[in-house]
């Protein structure tokens, strides 16, 4: 069972919960250590008294806040007095609307949960509550020594917390971006592809079928480092596209999305396409039966396969470009490979 990052009381009005702030995310990222270069010998950060050069204990530590020619002293149980109800309170402001709250104010997320079955009611009506309110709850605390701004949701039958971004921390893109266009004109039939290439690259939300590629390469060229391997480099990105070849690209990325999908349904149900059918149908039974099977086994059911398992079977055989394929990409692609692999088997 995870312990609390943070336990103290929620109240919004006269209303008050004991509950206790867990950690929603954990990283996947790989980790290092530092060491000298050619040898074996660990790298250590240590708190150092830079005029003596010794070795300081963490409880011989304190904040200071450098003020010209001195320092004004900080304790921590200084900092713990001032905070509002001595950093164990969260107390809601008022309640806003979702919809209000633009995206990039939002931060981390935590799970919140009652600190006992007896609060259990209670938690459960400020959930169902702000669900059915689709709003907010906006409330300030303190913790670890630093007061938060942060909204309180209900989302899936649980009460979250996200960290927000205070107002003077969000940056003014118009101030940091220097080559943002001005009033840039895009003709008529440049917007028209541009949004049939979105159309054509519509996709349903499902992050289980997106992986951190980065990660699983950094553990392969860990391993064939180990075992002396060599280690396949990833592919240099795309140059630029400019102003004069920019409908050229948006017709060719247009048509490469709307391609024959692995396991689609061949044009023409008449007499013309059954015509077709027969004939393709008569120059596939000439060729050997197992490699029919092969093809079939490779390619009737990729299309209903998530992205995340063409991406696995992509990587057994080595595709090129697999890391930048969309779902439908990858599909066609193992599907031509294994067309072409039966193909050299029947030859």
């Amino acid at each position: 069972m995870a312990r609390p990052v943070w336990a103290g009381v929620l109240s919004f009005g006269l209303v008050s919960l004991p509950v206790g702030l867990y950690t929603a995310t954990d990283s996947h990222t790989i980790h290092f250590h530092q060491l000298q270069r050619g040898t074996s010998d660990r790298i250590r950060n240590r708190r150092v008294n830079e005029r003596t050069g010794k070795e300081v204990e963490l409880d011989d530590i304190v904040k200071g806040y450098e003020t010209g020619d001195e320092y004004v002293l900080v304790e921590p149980e200084e900092l713990d007095d001032i905070a509002p109800g001595r950093s164990r309170t969260l107390e809601v402001t008022g309640f806003v609307d979702l919809d209000e709250v633009d995206p990039i104010f939002f931060d981390k997320t935590y799970y919140i949960g009652p600190k006992g079955k007896e609060y259990g009611k209670v938690y459960a009506l400020l959930e169902k509550a702000l669900a059915k309110a689709n709003r907010a709850g906006v409330a300030t605390f303190v913790m670890r020594g630093r007061a938060y701004l942060v909204a309180l949701k209900a989302e899936n039958g649980i009460l979250t917390l996200h960290t927000l971004h205070w107002a003077d921390e969000i940056r003014n893109p118009r101030e940091e971006l220097s080559d943002l266009p001005g009033k840039t004109r895009v003709s008529a039939r440049e917007m028209k592809m541009a949004e049939q290439l979105i159309s054509a690259l519509s996709m349903d939300w499902d992050p289980d079928s997106f992986r951190d590629t980065f990660q699983e390469k950094v553990a392969a060229l860990i391993e064939a480092k180990k075992t002396g391997d060599s280690v396949e480099k990833a592919e240099p990105p795309a140059g630029a596209t400019g102003a004069v070849e920019l409908m050229d690209a948006l017709r060719a990325s247009v048509e490469r999305a709307r391609g024959p999908k692995a396991g689609s349904p061949k044009e023409g149900s008449g007499k013309a396409g059954g015509d077709k059918a027969a004939t393709a149908a008569g120059k596939r039974s000439a060729k050997p039966t197992g490699a029919k099977k092969r093809v079939t086994a490779r390619s009737g059911p990729l299309k209903s396969l998530t992205k995340a398992e063409l991406y696995k079977r992509a990587s057994a055989a080595q595709l090129p470009g697999r890391s930048t394929m969309t779902h439908d990409q990858l599909a066609e692609a193992l599907t031509a490979g294994a067309r072409g692999a039966g193909g050299q088997r029947a030859a």
